[in-house]
């Protein structure tokens, strides 16, 4: 069983930057896709970027191409989210989540199972 722990959050004005972190253990990091996703209040958590096991490949939702950055360094088993020009739209819970199976491209955002705390962005106006 994988635990995450997210870092990083806080509260930015907008165009600002954050960074957040996951850490995770308890099982071999470098073999399993991570991803962030995020729930702002009153709706669905909905995804918002992915990295492959080894890192070759990433994905991200529409609404933060260009302006977030997915990253990963598996001697750290660590996954951070680099997020720049934030708006207000961009506040919400944001969760580190973890494929359940190895090997995986991060593209199938039903394959996560593993979740961590959740950590908050704020981005005021």
């Amino acid at each position: 069983q994988v635990q995450l722990v997210e870092s990083g959050g806080g509260l930015v004005q907008a165009g600002g930057s954050l960074k957040l972190s996951c850490v995770a253990s308890g099982r071999t990091f470098s073999m399993y896709a991570m991803g962030w996703f995020r729930q702002a209040p009153g709706k669905e958590r909905e995804f918002v970027a992915a990295i492959s096991w080894n890192g070759g490949s990433t994905a991200y939702a529409d609404s933060v191409k260009g302006r977030f950055t997915i990253s990963r360094n598996n001697a750290k088993s660590m996954t951070n989210l680099q997020m720049n020009s934030l708006t207000p739209e961009d506040t919400a819970v944001y969760y580190c989540g973890a494929e359940r199976s190895p090997f995986g491209l991060g593209l199938d955002q039903a394959a996560f199972g593993s979740w961590g705390q959740g950590t908050q962005v704020t981005v005021s106006s």
